[in-house]
Parts: C-alpha cells; sequence; structure tokens
C-alpha cells in the first residue's frame, strides 16, 4: 500500500571550516609572529656588537686605526683570550684587556683651555716641570689627553679629552684643521717676507708654508696674524727664524673652530654640545 506521506530529506549543508580556516589562520599567524620575534631579536643583539677597535677608540685608549695595529700584534684580549682577528666584534658584556689592563668606557669630556706659558703639554714630565693637567686639576674624574700640543712658551687655545676618535680626527695630517696664530716678533716684518711664507720656505727636508698672513695692526708690523693648516713641528717659530726673525710670543686665538673668547688665560670650561656637535660632524674649517 503506498504511503501519502511525503517523505522527509534532511538538508545537507556544507560543513563549517570557517573555525578550522580561522583556526590554521591563526596558527600560521603565530608562527609568522614567533619568526618576526626571533628576527628582531636577533637585530637586537647585533645592534648591541660593536667593533673591536671602536670598543678601544671609545673607551679613549687610541684611534680605530692604531687599535687595528695593536689588534694584529697581540696586545687585545677578549674574556681572556687574545683577539689579532680584524674586525672582530664583542658585546657589552664582554671583558676586553689592552696590555693585561681591564678597559671600560667612559663618559665623553670636552674641556677647552686657554693656555699659559711655562706648562708642558703633557701628561706628566720626568723633570718636574708644570704642565697643563694640573691647570684642569679636580676638572673630571675620567683621564683626558692634550689634543695635539702646544710649545712650553706657546699660549692659547687647548683641547683636552677622552674622545681618542675625535683627537685621530684632529690631529691627523689629511684632516688638516685649521689653526691662527697671533705672532709677536722682535721686528717689523717686510712685505716681501710676508709674501715668503705664503710661498713656502724650504727649511733642510721640510717645506714651510703659511696659508694667510696679515698685519694685526697696520701701525705696527711687528704683530701679524698667520694661518696654517698644517701639522709640522713647531712650525710657525722655524719659518720666521728661516727669514732671521725672532718670535717672542706666540698665542694660538683659533683651533678647528674652537676660540678662547672669554676665557681668561690658564682658565678652562667644558665645551657645550653645540661645540661637540660641530666637531665630531667636522662643520668648521
Amino acid at each position: 500500500m503506498k504511503s501519502n506521506k511525503k517523505p522527509s530529506f534532511k538538508k545537507q549543508t556544507k560543513p563549517n571550516n570557517s573555525k578550522n580556516k580561522q583556526s590554521k589562520t591563526s596558527s600560521f599567524k603565530f608562527k609568522n609572529g614567533k619568526n618576526e620575534t626571533s628576527q628582531l631579536t636577533k637585530k637586537k643583539k647585533n645592534d648591541e656588537l660593536i667593533r673591536l677597535n671602536r670598543f678601544l677608540s671609545s673607551a679613549g685608549i687610541c684611534s680605530r686605526r692604531e687599535a687595528d695595529e695593536f689588534i694584529k700584534a697581540g696586545v687585545v684580549k677578549v674574556n681572556g683570550k687574545i683577539v689579532t682577528e680584524l674586525g672582530t666584534k664583542i658585546s657589552p658584556t664582554d671583558e676586553v684587556r689592552f696590555n693585561e689592563q681591564i678597559v671600560r668606557i667612559e663618559k665623553k669630556v670636552y674641556i677647552l683651555l686657554n693656555k699659559p706659558k711655562d706648562y708642558i703639554t703633557t701628561t706628566s714630565d720626568e723633570r718636574r716641570r708644570k704642565t697643563v693637567m694640573q691647570l684642569i686639576k679636580g676638572a673630571c674624574c675620567e683621564k683626558v689627553f692634550p689634543v695635539g700640543r702646544l710649545d712650553r712658551n706657546t699660549t692659547g687655545v687647548l683641547l683636552l679629552t677622552n674622545d681618542g676618535e675625535l683627537t685621530a680626527k684632529l690631529t691627523h695630517p689629511k684632516y688638516k684643521r685649521k689653526k691662527i696664530y697671533h705672532v709677536f716678533l722682535d721686528k717689523n716684518l717686510k712685505k716681501h717676507d710676508m709674501e715668503k711664507l705664503v710661498e713656502g720656505i724650504k727649511e733642510k727636508e721640510d717645506i714651510l708654508r703659511a696659508d694667510v698672513v696679515s698685519y694685526v695692526d697696520p701701525s705696527d708690523k711687528s704683530q701679524v696674524g698667520v694661518e696654517i693648516h698644517t701639522g709640522q713641528n713647531r712650525v710657525i717659530r722655524r719659518m720666521f727664524e728661516a727669514l732671521g726673525y725672532k718670535v717672542i710670543k706666540l698665542d694660538r686665538v683659533y683651533f678647528a673652530g674652537l676660540t678662547k673668547k672669554g676665557l681668561p688665560r690658564g682658565h678652562w670650561r667644558y665645551l657645550t654640545p653645540a661645540e661637540v656637535n660641530m666637531l665630531k660632524m667636522g662643520a668648521f674649517e
């Protein structure tokens, strides 16, 4: 007997895989995020590493170039082991020794001194003569060094710092930093001798040359201003002596963008942040 009841059919629907998809997507994102985190951690660690030569320079030991020579010579140790490979990188937690002495990066200090006469430009003197370090006693706990050298009887602008990298930039001959001196002579400087100073004077194996020479006061031609970029030893005194003049007094009034304006003789001050940035960027003549 045929039934009149209509058969019931259960509507078939596609299984909802949205949860699965979401799960897979979430899983994928989590995995990808984990990789990104790992890469960021690795990058951060790499950013914390510093080249060994730069570390030594930042510690005020020497310039980077000199540091490379010391590394090759085997006088630098990292965590008790001698390192001779150039380009070696270290982390902030590594122990570095130079000639068996522990090296630490100190806070950078920059001191400008208006040097007086009768002081030696050195950190110590075997003959117990007065040094420029006595003039800045108590200025800082860090060990600073003079940048370049002024003769015992030369006065004026002198920079002292523990920034080895900056010191190298300011003293290396290839950078030719501008220096201006106020020169007091024993007699009037003749015009043709002034021209000789700019043209260049041969003294033994050296050529001594000034970039600019001018009278400080037209009414007193025994006082002249001399601008140089060379780093030759005692170059100002030597060039005038070669022409038969004697330098009575020599005062450096300008060095690499720094002057002694407002700074009495024998006094010192810290460089301003703007002056430090100027030196590091080389934004001066």
